[in-house]
């Protein structure tokens, strides 16, 4: 009986498809079912005949290519359960395959699946990446080819940044936003979504109470010279509340001062909240620098910051009474005894821990200066 042999080469960068077909038997089972699926212009009876094959001959040599096939028809039916089944079977059999990977990873990301996400995402920067260090081919024609390989694989790795980036900035939980936030650093330290995870991470270390993590993050920004006030404001208060680098408290309070003065007013946001912000911000800043210089016993300097500070926390009931008190004492130690009353009057009549000293405080003042109101 004649052998009927079919030679079929597809070339990936011309057609698209990856796997080929080397021959077709088609006195062979498996060679009589590649045929009728090779005549099957049915996009759902070509599912059915791919799938049969795909079944009953599992580690045939065309397997591959028939599993493409029927991914890609999953892929037009935007049938993501079954793109991730067939794209599963085919990585099995050639895990460097970028573009089932990738496929994969759209499929899990259009049903939400964080798991899923995180599998294909490794899955396809994998294979993308070995792609891109093939080694160039001396023949001109293959070098070409070669080229535009390497291209689609970079631009399939960025994808895969940018999945985790994704998960990052729409997560509402904190963990996941760590998770996949930590992934895309290890991955490309260095890469344009990193550096754009840094801050909605940071927030997510505040969120999740781990705030030695939180500061961590941020000195390694602001030694980068990436300069944000939420970030400024978190590692100068750990220094303060450490009592540790003072000179460098010194530096981020100005540094604060500094941006919220300059920074415009983000879209969205009302002139009210938007002014609340500002002089809270701004007014912490000042508190800080004030409350070192006092712990410096440089009365002085401290009296300036911490009068700078006072209007802009005045709606600030727990900073406000300690600005008070501070200012008090300063004041004393500065020889002014009225101005040192006046604040420990104004902090005696708040509820707070400063309460009862500001007034037993004043009661002295009044008995050591004659005179004070």
């Amino acid at each position: 009986m004649r052998t009927l042999v079919l030679l079929i080469a597809i070339a990936f960068t011309a057609s698209g498809q990856r796997h080929k077909i080397e021959e077709v038997n088609s006195e062979k089972p498996e060679g009589k079912l590649l045929q009728q699926i090779m005549q099957e212009n049915d996009p759902a009876k070509k599912a059915t005949l791919l799938d049969q094959f795909a079944t009953q001959f599992p580690k045939e040599p065309g397997t591959p290519w028939v599993l493409e096939q029927l991914q890609g028809i999953y892929v037009k039916a935007n049938d993501p359960d079954k793109i991730i089944a067939s794209g599963g079977q085919l990585l099995a059999l050639d895990p460097d395959d970028p573009e089932a990977a990738l496929q994969c990873l759209k499929a899990a990301e259009s049903k939400k699946d964080l798991a899923l996400i995180k599998k294909y995402s490794a899955a396809t920067s994998a294979a993308a990446r070995k792609m891109a260090s093939a080694p160039q081919p001396k023949d001109a024609d293959e070098a070409a080819a070669w080229k535009g390989d390497v291209d689609y694989a970079k631009q399939v790795d960025a994808y895969t940044e940018y999945s985790l980036y994704r998960v990052t900035l729409e997560s509402r939980d904190p963990k996941v936003t760590i998770e996949f936030a930590g992934l895309l650093r290890e991955r490309n330290p260095k890469g344009d979504y990193a550096a754009k995870v840094v801050q909605p991470l940071f927030v997510a270390y505040r969120q999740a109470g781990d705030n030695a993590k939180a500061v961590a993050l941020a000195e390694q920004t602001l030694a980068a010279g990436q300069m944000n006030e939420d970030m400024l404001l978190v590692v100068a208060d750990s220094y303060v509340q450490q009592k540790k680098e003072p000179e460098k408290v010194h530096a981020y309070s100005a540094k604060i001062v500094e941006l919220m003065g300059q920074k415009p007013k983000p879209e969205g946001v009302s002139d009210a909240d938007w002014t609340a912000r500002k002089n809270l911000v701004t007014g912490v800043a000042h508190y800080m620098n004030g409350k070192v210089y006092y712990n410096e016993a440089n009365f002085g300097k401290a009296d300036q910051a911490l009068r700078a500070a006072l209007p802009l926390v005045e709606s600030n009931a727990a900073m406000k009474p300690e600005v008070l008190y501070l200012l008090g004492f300063a004041n004393y130690k500065l020889e002014k005894p009225q101005e040192a009353a006046n604040y420990y009057r104004d902090c005696a009549a708040i509820k707070s821990p400063y309460q009862a000293l500001a007034a037993k405080n004043l009661l002295g003042l009044k008995n050591q200066y004659h005179g004070i109101k």
